[in-house]
């Protein structure tokens, strides 16, 4: 995997679960790990779903392998550039060489 390719700056998140101001459980999000990635978007498409159009974009993420990215998974999300990507699937590349994430994000 070149480094000249991985010129994004990527933050996988997980979700997190605290206490709010009176005890009851809230979901957030914590960031796992910031790294850096190729960025190629592959499709996208426009639905049109209880009266409402809604646009949506699959992108696919490459970054490199690490301990700490190992157990990234669907559950977690990326966020790039101020929009959230769900990862639909993570794939390793080679013999823990890097990971694609693929993930999808609304376009609107």
């Amino acid at each position: 995997m070149k480094a000249g390719n991985l010129d994004r700056r990527i933050a996988i998140e997980r979700a997190a679960e605290t206490e709010d101001e009176f005890g009851e459980p809230i979901q957030t999000w914590a960031t796992l790990v910031t790294v850096w990635a190729s960025k190629e978007d592959i499709r996208d498409t426009e639905r049109f779903m209880a009266q409402q159009v809604g646009a949506e974009v699959t992108t696919r993420f490459q970054i490199r392998y690490s301990a700490t990215v190992a157990s990234v998974n669907p559950k977690d999300r990326v966020v790039y550039d101020g929009r959230v990507y769900d990862i639909a699937g993570v794939k390793e590349i080679g013999r823990r060489e890097g990971l694609e994430i693929t993930a999808t994000a609304r376009a609107d």
